[in-house]
C-alpha cells in the first residue's frame, strides 16, 4: 500500500454548525487556527504545522465546509461569510480553548479576517497570507465584478457565481483543471507578460483555456496533487464555489461593519507576482487605518500566489517570529 503523506498527524472531526468539521492538528501549546482557500484543504498547510508545533505550538488545520472531510451543505446561502466565521468559532470551543490566534490563506484571508473582526474575544490575532484585509463596505460585489473585463471576457469570478458552469468546465478532468489552475498562478509557470491572462474567461469560452499546458509547479509534486485530486473528484466543486456565490449576502450581512478596521495584532504576508498582491495594494496601503496593530506586511520578491507552499521556510520563518511577539 502507498503510503499516506504527513500520516503521524492527528486528524479528527467536530461538531460545527456545518453539521461536521474536518481538522488536522500537530503539537501542543496556544492554538494557531489555520484556513485554506480555493481551490485546496487542509493539506496547503502541510507545511507550516510540522513547523508551529516545533516552535511551541497547537497547530490546527480544517477543511473549510464543502470541502475534503468536512460536511457539505446542499443550500448555496449555507456557504455565506457568517456560517463560515461561526464554523471558526466552533473549532476553538470544540478544542477548549479560549481563544486563538487565525491564519488565513486566499479566501481562508477573507474568512480569517472576518472571524477576528466579528469574534476578536475568540481571536487574538490575525494572520493574512496572499489577500490583503479590505473592509467591509463599497459597492455591490457582483456590479463590480461584471465590469472588469470589457466587452471580450469575463473576470473569474463572475465566471465561477454562476451555478453549474465552472462544474461543467472543472468535473470532467479534475486533475487537468487542478494542474493548470495551480500552474496559472505559480511564480515558475504562470503567463508570462503580455500573454492572455488566466484571471479571465473568452466570452464562450473555458477559464482553462488560458491555463499553461503540460506544466507542473516546482512546489506540487504528483504525490501532492494526488491529494488535492482525489479529494474533488470525490467531494465534486460546487461545495468549495459556493463561496464566490455568496459575497452580495457577504456585502448585505457585513452592511454594519462597513469600514470596520481589525484591531488585533495582525500580520501580512503577499508575493510581488500575484494577482491579489498587485491588485490590492491600495488595501495594502491602507493598513495603517485597517489594521492598526499590525506588526508587519511582508511582500516576497517573486513569489506567486500559493505562497505558504511556494515559500514555506520564509512563511513558516515570518510567521513564527511574529507568533513569538504575540507571546512576550
Amino acid at each position: 500500500m502507498k503510503p499516506q503523506p504527513y500520516a503521524g498527524l492527528r486528524h479528527r472531526t467536530v461538531e460545527a454548525p456545518a453539521g461536521r468539521l474536518h481538522l488536522v492538528e500537530q503539537g501542543t501549546g496556544p492554538l494557531i487556527l489555520l484556513v485554506h482557500g480555493f481551490p485546496e484543504s487542509w493539506y496547503s498547510w502541510r507545511l507550516q504545522l510540522p513547523a508551529l508545533a516545533a516552535a511551541g505550538y497547537r497547530a490546527v488545520a480544517i477543511d473549510v465546509r464543502g470541502y475534503g472531510r468536512s460536511s457539505k451543505p446542499a443550500a448555496t446561502e449555507a456557504y455565506r461569510m457568517l456560517d463560515l466565521v461561526e464554523d471558526n468559532l466552533a473549532v476553538v470551543r470544540a478544542l477548549d480553548a479560549e481563544s486563538a490566534v487565525i491564519v488565513g490563506h486566499d479566501w481562508g484571508s477573507n474568512i480569517a479576517a472576518a472571524s477576528a473582526l466579528l469574534h476578536p474575544g475568540a481571536f487574538s490575532a490575525v494572520g493574512l497570507l496572499s489577500v490583503p484585509y479590505a473592509p467591509p463596505g463599497g459597492p455591490r460585489p457582483t456590479d463590480v465584478f461584471g465590469h472588469i473585463g470589457g466587452p471580450e471576457q469575463e473576470f473569474y469570478v463572475s465566471y465561477f457565481q454562476e451555478p453549474g458552469r465552472a462544474e461543467a468546465e472543472i468535473e470532467p478532468d479534475v486533475r487537468g483543471w487542478l494542474t493548470g489552475f495551480y500552474a496559472a498562478l505559480s511564480a515558475d509557470t504562470m503567463p508570462a507578460e503580455g500573454e492572455p491572462d488566466p484571471h479571465f474567461v473568452a466570452h464562450g469560452g473555458r477559464l482553462r483555456d488560458r491555463f499553461p499546458v503540460g506544466k507542473l509547479p516546482s512546489w506540487l509534486t504528483e504525490d501532492d496533487l494526488d491529494v488535492y485530486v482525489g479529494e474533488f473528484e470525490r467531494t465534486g466543486l460546487t461545495g468549495a464555489l459556493n463561496r464566490y456565490r455568496n459575497m452580495d449576502r457577504d456585502w448585505e450581512d457585513l452592511a454594519l461593519h462597513r469600514g470596520a478596521p481589525i484591531k488585533q495584532p495582525s500580520l501580512f504576508i503577499g508575493g510581488t507576482l500575484d494577482a491579489s498582491t498587485t491588485w490590492m495594494a491600495d488595501a495594502i496601503d491602507a493598513y495603517p487605518a485597517t489594521l492598526p496593530a499590525l506588526s508587519a506586511s511582508h511582500l516576497l520578491e517573486g513569489c506567486g500566489h500559493w505562497i505558504q507552499q511556494e515559500r514555506p521556510e520564509e512563511v513558516n520563518r515570518l510567521l513564527t517570529a511574529w507568533l513569538a511577539t504575540l507571546q512576550g
